[in-house]
């Protein structure tokens, strides 16, 4: 953690190998309940989906109160904060961030005043035209930049162009908006007395409806509906708005469906209680480690998860495979989560601040390790090394999806290709890079086969390099792109 200028405190993340998260977003309209303290938890079941802010906005009808700051849920908000959170509808947020960096100004739900009240938006994607969405502003509405509040984010230019619209309501404002902005956005916003939400006409992040007995709720995912006690409805479709408020749900079609959902949330990001596209992700996992099993079988002693992530993928290879599966590695949930930044003696152990291998289950062993990705190589090269200062006779590396070869452009923070290990090795330059004794992936038709969706409807752009939506022209300024922007202005 770093402090901020009002001796606040941020969060930093240690670098890691993963493939970061994205955003996770809820929104519920509940007369008559605690609607602070449902989104609390609503976020908390969507923390793994970003680490670095989070924020809750109510209204009472009249008003609409923000609360954010950096860091945790858990560590942001009191029960005296969610107490002053008060009203029948609310939206909330935690983030990592893919576009402007992780300082407070750029958490979220944003807020606006407009001529029609006040709105407040959070946001789960990145838009991909948001340079040319910055300029139209520049020109076209005085005083955008004296309003922006610092933020440097996507979710601050897509505020500020619906805040902007002349059109006689919020519902036409949004309409008349959503068709300018190109890329992944799933988005939940409010005014005084209404909760809306759309998702990108390619669905690429998900988005779903719940009922509870006397309100609805809208979350990235479907095991927030769960936390807060609500009925899972359906997904908010591609290229669909809608609007909840005391007469009930209402839809707008404002763009063609063409779905392209994001197959990498199957593989890492989604929690495994979560449904997507009706297919459970733990059933997906569980399937691409049987379906590795079946790709690259290997003699071996005992299967072991790289927990948490690994853990389904690893007990489909076990019961394909026939091998034993056990816990041979022990994982620190609380890494990344301190307010002590390591010492340099700490910093150079890497992987060990987050894993630990059980000596007695390992030690003689042919080992199967189960991982979901290897992005730039460094965490199993040192896990491979860990597991044979334990012991291990033999470490047959498996990941349960095909090389990571691309960057994303919708929504996670992936390395920049130069960094994938995948981009310029191939597997068994891969394999002699981490040291395994051997390794495979699952194939990308045994990837999409687990997910039992049609290979049309998902984005696999990370894997094949196949972008379904124009990615930018420039692209070397990265998330940073509207703090660039706005120093040289």
């Amino acid at each position: 953690m770093s402090r901020r200028a009002d001796g606040k405190l941020t969060a930093e993340t240690f670098p890691g190998e993963k493939a970061q998260d994205e955003c996770g977003v809820f929104g519920v309209w509940a007369p008559g309940e605690e609607v602070a303290k449902l989104t609390f938890y609503g976020l908390y079941a969507l923390q793994h989906r970003g680490q670095e802010s989070a924020g809750i906005a109510t209204s009472d009808g009249s008003r609409i109160f923000v609360y954010k700051d950096m860091g945790l849920v858990s560590q942001v908000f009191t029960e005296n904060d969610l107490a002053t959170l008060t009203g029948h509808l609310a939206i909330g947020h935690c983030r990592y961030s893919t576009t402007g960096s992780s300082t407070w100004a750029n958490a979220q739900p944003t807020l606006r005043a407009t001529n029609h009240g006040t709105l407040a938006l959070a946001h789960n994607g990145n838009l991909t035209n948001t340079g040319d969405l910055a300029e139209y502003l520049a020109k076209n509405v005085p005083g955008h930049a004296d309003h922006a509040n610092h933020a440097t984010t996507d979710t601050e230019i897509m505020t500020a162009l619906i805040a902007s619209q002349e059109g006689k309501n919020f519902e036409s404002s949004a309409v008349a908006v959503l068709p300018m902005l190109k890329g992944a956005f799933s988005l939940v916003f409010m005014d005084e007395h209404t909760l809306y939400a759309a998702r990108d006409r390619h669905g690429v992040r998900p988005l779903v409806i719940g009922k509870l007995d006397h309100g609805w709720v809208v979350a990235s995912e479907s095991a927030a509906l769960d936390i807060v006690g609500a009925a899972y409805v359906r997904e908010v479709e591609p290229g669909e708005f809608i609007a909840i408020d005391a007469e009930g749900l209402r839809s707008h079609r404002w763009a063609e469906a063409t779905p392209k959902g994001c197959i990498f949330e199957y593989v890492y990001l989604a929690r495994p209680d979560t449904a997507i596209a009706g297919r459970n992700v733990h059933a997906t996992r569980v399937e691409l480690g049987a379906q590795l099993a079946k790709e690259h079988p290997v003699e071996a002693d005992i299967v072991i998860p790289v927990p948490e992530s690994g853990t389904p993928a690893a007990v489909g290879y076990a019961r394909q495979s026939g091998i034993p599966y056990g816990a041979g590695l022990v994982k620190n949930s609380y890494v990344g989560r301190t307010f002590i930044q390591p010492s340099q003696l700490i910093r150079q152990l890497g992987i060990r601040l987050k894993l630990n291998p059980l000596r007695e289950i390992i030690e003689g062993k042919r080992v199967v390790v189960v991982d979901d990705s290897i992005v730039r190589g460094n965490t199993q090269r040192a896990l491979v090394k860990m597991l044979r200062e334990a012991g291990a006779l033999e470490i047959h590396v498996r990941i349960s999806s095909p090389p990571v070869k691309w960057p994303c452009y919708y929504g996670i923070d992936f390395a920049s290709r130069a960094e994938l290990i995948a981009a310029g090795l191939e597997i068994e330059d891969i394999r002699r890079s981490i040291g395994a004794d051997s390794l495979g992936y699952v194939s990308m038709e045994g990837l999409v086969e687990a997910t039992t969706i049609a290979s049309d409807r998902l984005c696999t752009a990370c894997f094949s390099g196949e972008y379904p939506i124009q990615i930018p022209v420039d692209i070397s300024a990265g998330k940073h792109l509207l703090e660039i922007v706005n120093k040289h202005e």
